[in-house]
Parts: structure tokens; sequence; C-alpha cells
């Protein structure tokens, strides 16, 4: 019974859940001595503020590069919805990235499918995380958006 009901779940939300929660947790914990890389792939700190809290919200997102600026997918595992980040930096687009021990403000923009730069941030994001962004894109109807995140440096 348990297992069947494990298999209905996509194995993202199964583990994925309970793996990024313990990893963000030793990122934030340890002041990003560790944890900037998760399974080889580079990961960062997103703070946000809540949209409808105002609270402040963290998450540990895998990222790829783009000269300064640094890239998400707001893909959420594939899910039919948009991850609570992506909804938290469309409302309050200026957050703060941490990258290892290094954090500064950032300013956050979605780019969507069917912009001319979205296929190239796509591809790179995809790269560096071995194809598992097209994957996501194959599960889900909404398009997948690219954040780019610049570094606003004082």
């Amino acid at each position: 019974m348990i297992l069947a009901r494990i298999e209905q779940l996509r194995p993202v939300q199964f583990l994925g859940g309970y793996f990024l929660k313990g990893h963000q947790a030793v990122y934030e914990l340890s002041g990003g001595r560790i944890g900037h890389r998760i399974l080889g792939v580079p990961c960062l700190l997103l703070h946000t503020t809540g949209a409808k809290t105002g609270r402040a919200r963290t998450s540990a997102l895998t990222y790829a590069r783009d000269g300064e600026n640094y890239l998400l997918a707001a893909s959420m595992g594939g899910s039919p919805r948009a991850p609570g980040w992506y909804h938290n930096l469309l409302a309050h687009p200026e957050v703060q990235i941490q990258i290892g021990t290094r954090r500064m403000p950032a300013a956050a923009r979605a780019v969507q499918r069917g912009e001319p730069e979205y296929d190239r941030l796509w591809g790179a994001l995809n790269a560096v995380n071995s194809d598992r962004y097209t994957g996501y894109q194959r599960l889900t109807t909404r398009p997948i958006p690219v954040v780019v995140l610049t570094p606003q440096y004082t």
C-alpha cells in the first residue's frame, strides 16, 4: 500500500523535498561554507520577501551563470504550478542571493518562453543541470520561466 503511493509520487516530490530541505538547512547553518554544490551542481540561497505575508523567505536553488548574472528555472520539478519563491520575486524583485559565504543584493526578472533570450538562457540552465529541466518541462503544460538575477553591487 505504501509502495503503491510512493510510486504515484514524482521522485522529485517524494525524495527531493526532504533532501533539499536538509541541504538548505546545512547551507544556512554553516553560513554557506557547506552546501554551495548539490549533486555536483552549483546551488545558491535565494532570499525573498513573501508576496502575501511580507515575511523573509529562503530557498536553496541550483543555478547557472550568464556573464555576471545568475539563472534559475522556476520548475518546481515539473509541477503544474510555479514555486512560491517565483511568486515572491514577481511581487518583490529586489532580492538577496548567497553564493557560498558571499551574500549580495540582486534584481530579479523573469524571462518567458518566446522572448528572444529564452532559448539561450534555458540551454545554459539545462546544460548545468544534466538536462533535468527538459524532463521537468515534459511533466507540465505550464511554460517554465527562467529567472535572471543581476547582482546589485554597491
